[in-house]
């Protein structure tokens, strides 16, 4: 970590950087809409989330119970925003730019606890934890809210000298005492395994409404090959944002915080203290039965028993300012976005070291659910080349777990379009010869229920399910075939519609083209 500075000594970028320039930025720019009027947390939030999936970020500044907070949703809900708000000309832009970003991190910048904007106030020993947050309630199969959306950072030795950034979702049933879920395989797994033994318990911070790219960052689960324990996750966001991310020292515990956060929960999470997620889970004594928030494979997420987060302190911006939480809704654009991007770029990274220059883009669509697939796209240069994307896939397969399937395309497939994919896995696959299952009774993801039917009439935990492994599917072209392979162009570079029909005409004829129609149009064939 970098010495602290003063504040006058610090850097001023023009580039918005924490959460509050980016709305005022995003305001500016037409891609933010925000209210006035009072938003009830349980359910009204996500109800409108989901109306808008997908679309511009929203703002409510005004909360129901919660007079000095505000909340933002669908941060990340539009790809097109998100580009623009890092300066990424187009989506494999974004990819090549991001795992440039994972290999030439920008070392954070630790500031004085006395100019740290998320300690202007400081609540020591909090009684009551969700006095302080603001817990939501995504559907009304859940019985309980919770809080999802701090980030939590481990810094130091209990990260090999790095950084880490992630989600944790957490449910405050005891005060200053929350359930901390853990993903079996992540790096906090990681971490809380190698001091399970030890006498003192994990100290770390969650942080909310932080930096945006800090935020990407959290979301780069289970890329470890390309981001192992040691890698510099803040530095990395450094990097996405290009300037230092400014952290500074916790007051109650032996860690790290955001600097710009909104609001800090210190802390320590306790491996051995295991407590129910909910009363409902509690009271049976059942893991993985009774429902809590969604999950990202689109599913109802299960209650489990998982370690505690013992709040020491709450720090925050001043309370007359309205500190931001960004209220994150599982199964949505928005927390697919986060969790993608990165995830995206490590398997990139991970394929152009295996072989530089084939891998073309990794896209990882909507409907392949986070963790779940992928799609790469490839170009082969010679016959040599030929292979390499079968190599690829098992790699991807093997290094990421829970990955249940990855597809292989040509450069001549439009690997955003789902109706091009399906369209090529129709007339270019052998169902014979290009299907792949790598790594049968491997580790999976708890959250499939594919997985969790292994566990039989167990409990429905990650000891008790197997993972049957993931497909992977070559869909390329064979090289020397590409004639055969051959798709029409038509000639939409010789004519203009305009030239033709009215603004008027087009605007209306382009209303009725859906699906599949679009990206053929816009690439002529």
């Amino acid at each position: 970590m970098q010495k602290a500075v003063r504040k006058k000594e610090l850097k001023v970028v023009t580039r918005p950087t924490t959460l509050r320039d980016t709305l005022e930025w995003l305001k500016a720019e037409g891609d933010l809409i925000e209210t006035d009027k009072p938003v009830n947390p349980h359910l009204e939030v996500t109800g409108l989330q989901k109306h808008l999936d997908g679309a511009c970020p929203m703002l409510f500044n005004k909360v129901k119970g919660k007079p000095n907070h505000r909340l933002v949703t669908n941060l990340f809900g539009d790809m097109n925003v998100i580009n623009k708000m890092f300066g990424w000309k187009d989506d494999a832009d974004r990819t090549r730019k991001l795992a440039h970003a994972i290999t030439h991190p920008i070392k954070p910048q630790e500031i004085l606890q006395s100019v740290a904007p998320c300690q202007e106030v400081v609540i020591k020993d909090p009684k009551d934890v969700n006095e302080f947050m603001v817990p939501i309630r995504h559907t009304t199969y859940e019985p309980e809210a919770t809080v999802g959306s701090g980030i939590r950072c481990v810094t130091g030795d209990y990260f090999e000298g790095g950084s880490d950034l992630g989600y944790n979702r957490m449910n405050f049933r005891w005060g200053n005492v929350g359930t901390f879920q853990i993903s079996p395989g992540s790096h906090m797994w990681q971490v809380v395994n190698k001091h399970y033994k030890d006498d003192q318990p994990v100290p770390i911070t969650m942080c909310f409404g932080v930096p945006p790219a800090c935020t990407l960052l959290a979301g780069a689960a289970f890329g470890y090959a390309i981001m192992p324990q040691g890698c510099d996750e803040v530095g990395i966001a450094g990097a996405v944002q290009g300037s230092p991310v400014r952290i500074v020292k916790a007051r109650t515990v032996d860690a790290y915080a955001l600097a710009d956060a909104e609001i800090v929960l210190e802390g320590y999470v306790n491996p051995r203290d295991r407590r129910f997620e909910t009363k409902e889970s509690e009271d049976s004594g059942i893991q993985g039965r009774h429902h809590f928030h969604p999950e990202w494979a689109g599913y109802m997420g299960k209650a489990y028993k998982a370690p505690t987060f013992h709040v020491t302190a709450v720090t925050m911006r001043k309370p007359a300012s309205k500190p931001i939480v960004f209220a994150l809704g599982v199964h949505m654009l928005d927390e697919h976005n986060i969790d993608t991007t990165i995830r995206e770029a490590t398997i990139f990274e991970l394929c152009n070291r295996l072989q530089p220059g084939i891998i073309q883009d990794v896209v990882i669509p909507y409907s392949m659910t986070d963790w779940g697939g992928c799609i790469l796209q490839v170009k082969k240069r010679n016959q040599i080349d030929e292979g390499w994307q079968r190599n690829f896939l098992g790699a991807v397969l093997s290094c990421s777990q829970g990955l249940r399937l990855a597809i292989a395309v040509s450069e001549d497939v439009d690997p955003y379009s789902m109706d091009d994919v399906m369209w090529c896995l129709t007339t270019r696959v052998n169902p014979q010869t290009d299907l792949l299952n790598p790594i049968p009774g491997g580790r999976g993801q708890t959250f499939m229920p594919a997985e969790r039917m292994t566990a039989a009439g167990q409990q429905w935990t990650a000891s008790n399910t197997r993972f049957e492994g993931g497909l992977g599917i070559d869909a390329t072209v064979p090289f020397g075939y590409e004639e055969d392979f051959l798709r029409p162009v038509y000639p939409i570079e010789k004519v203009k519609p305009e030239d033709f029909f009215s603004k008027k005409d087009i605007d209306n004829a382009k209303s009725r083209m859906v699906g599949w129609v679009n990206s053929l149009a816009r690439t002529g064939r």
